[in-house]
This record gives C-alpha cells, structure tokens and sequence, in this order.
C-alpha cells in the first residue's frame, strides 16, 4: 500500500451536505429563559414520570439562566429530591451544553445548561430527631477504647474508676432523668400497626384491598394484569373463537403442555357462550406459565422470549420483561432475581384464584410448574389464602364434583387476613 493512500483526506467544502455528518449550532433560545437542566442523582435515583420545578432569586431574575443561583425540587409519594447550583461558579470553569437533534436533522443544537447536585430527603424520616451522645455515652465509649487498646496501667485505672462510681444514691437521683431520656429516645418508634401496614405494603403480590367484602374485590383485575396488556389479548382471543375444537385452541396457546389451562379452557368452551373475560385470563396465564419457564434460569434474548411466547402479543412481552426481571447496573444482561420469581407467581397466582372462583388445587399448579407443593402452598398462604379440604357447602357452590371433596385447594376469603410470622421459641 502505499504512503499516500494512509494520508488522512482533507475535507472539502462540499462535504457538509454530505449524509451521516452532523453540524454544530448554539442554540437561539434567550439565555434568560429557563432552559435544560443536567441534574446528578448521587444515591437514589427518582422515577422517569417525577416532575421537577425550577427556582430563581428574585436578584436574579432577567440575568443568564446558567449563572443565576438556581433550585430545582421534585418529589415521590416517599421521597424529596432538591438541589442548587454552586453560588461561586458565574460560569467559571467547566461549563455544560446539552445537544439537541431533530430527527431527520443534521444539525446539532447545543442548549448551555446548570448542573445540579441532588440530594434526597425521605418524608417519614422529617420530623426524626437524632439524639446526640451525653457524657455518659462519651465515657463509656472512652473506656471501651481503653480496654481495647488502652496500656496495662490504662486499663486498671478504668475498671477502678468503674469499681469507684457505684453509687445507689445517685442512681436514685437521676432515675427521672433517665425515665425522661427513655422517653424521648422512643417516642419516633413505629407503633405495631405501624409495623404491620409497613410489612404488608413490602410483600411481594399485586396491590389488593385489605377493606374488600368480597374475595373477587380483593385483587382488582387490572393489579394483575395491566389495561394495555389486557387490550392486547382481543386479537388472540379471535383466534380462539375460530378454532374448530379444544386440541386446536390449546396448540395455539403458548403453554399447550400445562394441565390446568387444559381443563380450564376446554371447561369455558363447553357452553355456547364462552366468556371472554375468563378465556382472555386463561391466555395470560398461559403466557405467564411459559414466561416462568424461559427466565427463571436465565434470560435470554428478547428475540427468543418473543418467539418462545408467540403468538402473545408484544406489549405482553414486554410487559412481564419490565415488571419481573431487572437489569443490573453497569450491565445490559437482564436476569431474574428471588424477588422478582416471587412476585411473578404471586401474580399468576392471583390470576388463577379468579379463574377458580377463588378456590385453586394447588397440587395441579405445582405439577404444572415443576415445583415442590409446600413452596406453592406457601405462596399462596402469603395471598391470604388458607390451604385444605372444600366443605360441602363450598363444593355446591363452586360446582365442584363431590370426588373434589379430598383434594387440598388454597382458598381466598375475606376479610383479607396474612399469615403472622413464626416466633422462634426462647
């Protein structure tokens, strides 16, 4: 090769209006004007949909945006989030430019922008008043140190001042005192109903109503399954229509292997009339069983998840990818984590107690999932279901066949109770 062809090419004239190469341009917007602001999240970072206000000193007011001493605030349901920029900077030093293309534009437009450092504030911690440390707590810190690292000498001289201050005159003195500072250390401790709304808000199941009188009310449908998704199922659910028979319909569903959509589909089509809304949550839950299937080990491509769920629709994909498998930082990998399998089949198990009328055989789903049945019965214990044999009564009600009499179900009352968690014995 030889040397001239390693030269760099030297640009010309006419290649600004060649395709791929972009063109910088400040932009005309006045500098007074409140424009894009760079904001750095040290530790927590607030949803996409929080909104931010912008504040400007009144002295400031009609000078450049980017050198007045700004605040922006924004706020979540938990969290405060609030930041300034920096008094002395005047646009000293290293100043930031926001670039801006349109699409189909080869210009990029550069916005001059502040920088704010975030900082958070969490709203049930506001009014928490930290105590600072008395003498006492000073000594005794001391003294610790002391025996730890403390001299031969130091450390005798501190067990006999221990020895020395052994006073019950004065513990009877100050027993007020320390009554009071009993007092105020535990005045911020959470009350136990406190604690219990706090755990109960932690678990991992879909939003419920813990005021539901009807077991059908406690978990709202679209808690399990969310409006866009649920619209997206009306093209599958015309495709089952126009199948001839029950083979036809269960090779079309994603999890065709599974024995309880089995038995669930082919009991909705044996009226004339099948609801829709019951066989559009057996396809969810077809599609939910095979999810479970293709990520609890690894995830794969979305490519391959697509194609392993067809023919569910796409907003479905990526519907479950966005509520139950993450994404670790620095990474592009998604993968599914112990919370997110649990709150997955928290989901599905929800969804199956509706189809059942709130009363599901736990053994059937567990066989379906290849899963041990005290993990499943555990699951649905943490629903607020109850695991044993239907009562007469129940049987008649559900339309259940008196053989279903010794079958264990997890059934779903109200009012909404949890299990309490075990107390180890002393």
């Amino acid at each position: 090769m030889s040397s001239s062809s390693l030269r760099k090419r030297k640009r010309g004239p006419s290649d600004a209006n060649e395709p791929g190469l972009l063109s910088l341009e400040l932009s005309s917007v006045s500098v007074t004007q409140v424009g894009p602001a760079l904001a750095s999240f040290p530790s927590l970072t607030p949803p996409k949909d929080t909104a931010f206000n912008s504040f400007v000193r009144e002295e400031d007011e009609g000078k450049e945006f980017v050198k007045c001493l700004s605040t922006i605030a924004g706020e979540t349901d938990a969290v405060e989030f609030s930041g300034s920029t920096n008094e002395g900077s005047d646009g000293i030093g290293s100043r930031y430019f926001l670039a801006l293309r349109r699409p189909g534009s080869s210009k990029l437009i550069l916005h001059p922008t502040p920088l704010y450092l975030m900082s958070r504030q969490v709203k049930a911690l506001r009014n928490f008043k930290p105590m600072e440390p008395g003498t006492s707590e000073r000594l005794h810190a001391r003294n610790m140190l002391g025996e730890a690292f403390g001299t031969k000498k130091a450390k005798a001289a501190i067990r006999a001042h221990e020895r020395n201050k052994v006073d019950v005159n004065v513990m009877e003195a100050v027993a007020d005192v320390l009554q009071d500072r009993i007092e105020e250390g535990t005045e911020n401790l959470p009350t136990q109903e406190k604690m219990e709304e706090a755990v109960n808000a932690a678990r991992l199941i879909p939003a419920y109503n813990a005021d539901a009188e009807r077991p059908e009310d406690i978990y709202p449908l679209h808690n399990i399954i969310p409006e866009q998704e649920w619209a997206a199922l009306d093209g599958l659910l015309h495709k089952l229509k126009k199948e001839p028979d029950d083979r036809a319909r269960i090779r079309l569903l994603p999890n065709a292997r599974s024995d309880w959509l089995r038995q669930h589909l082919m009991l909705a089509y044996s009226v004339p009339k099948p609801k829709s809304k019951l066989v559009k949550m057996l396809i969810y839950a077809s599609v939910m069983f095979t999810f479970h299937g293709v990520v609890r080990i690894s995830v794969p491509d979305r490519t391959v998840i697509s194609e392993r769920l067809a023919p569910a629709p796409e907003a479905v994909v990526d519907g479950l990818l966005s509520r139950f498998t993450e994404t670790p930082r620095g990474s592009i990998k998604a993968q599914m984590t112990t919370e997110n399998e649990t709150s997955l089949l928290t989901h599905l198990f929800s969804l199956c107690l509706k189809a059942d009328g709130h009363a599901t055989d736990t053994a059937l789903i567990a066989a379906d999932l290849k899963m041990p049945s005290t993990r499943v019965n555990n699951l649905f214990r943490s629903l607020g279901c109850t695991i044993g044999k239907l009562s007469q009564q129940d049987l008649k009600r559900l339309g259940f066949p008196d053989s279903a009499a010794n079958e264990k179900r997890a059934t779903l009352k109200t009012p909404l109770t949890f299990p309490k968690p075990r107390r180890r014995r002393a």
